[in-house]
């Protein structure tokens, strides 16, 4: 089981398969992305609509389209794919999901979930969509065996 939700990741997942592709000049389409990512189809299609309406990814139509990057959409952090599927509660919420959670009204888990939430936060926002496509495309990390 990951952090994030499935949804999360089958974003992440997406974001990074259109990266690499784009850097090879290809842009990809639903099927294409369901395979290569081990996602169900129509699943994947909702979250790429959203991706896509949030700005991360861009798309294009006809014989010749699909989801891909241009240079800009690489800087952004991986934050900006995590808040575009969960919003951002994954940065302040409560490890236990409790809504009374705070300073002043610490759950159980609240000290030892804030350092690791912080921690999360901390690398979501340091590294960049492009950051991991470069170690992507150099083989130093993978998306499938």
């Amino acid at each position: 089981m990951g952090v994030f939700s499935k949804t999360c990741e089958y974003a992440m997942r997406a974001v990074f398969y259109i990266a690499q592709r784009s850097y090879e000049g290809h842009k990809s389409g639903i099927k294409e992305i369901a395979e290569n990512i081990n996602s169900p189809e129509p699943f994947l299609a909702k979250i790429l609509q959203k991706l896509s309406k949030e700005g991360l990814i861009s798309s294009a139509k006809g014989p010749n389209g699909g989801f891909y990057f241009d240079g800009k959409d690489l800087s952004r952090p991986l934050a900006d794919i995590v808040t575009a599927i969960e919003g951002d509660d994954i940065f302040k919420g409560c490890g236990m999901g409790l809504t009374y959670c705070s300073e002043s009204n610490p759950c159980p888990l609240h000290e030892d979930f804030k350092k690791v939430r912080n921690q999360i936060t901390h690398m979501l926002y340091q590294t960049t969509i492009g950051k991991f496509n470069i170690e992507l495309i150099k083989g130093q990390v993978t998306l499938n065996k």
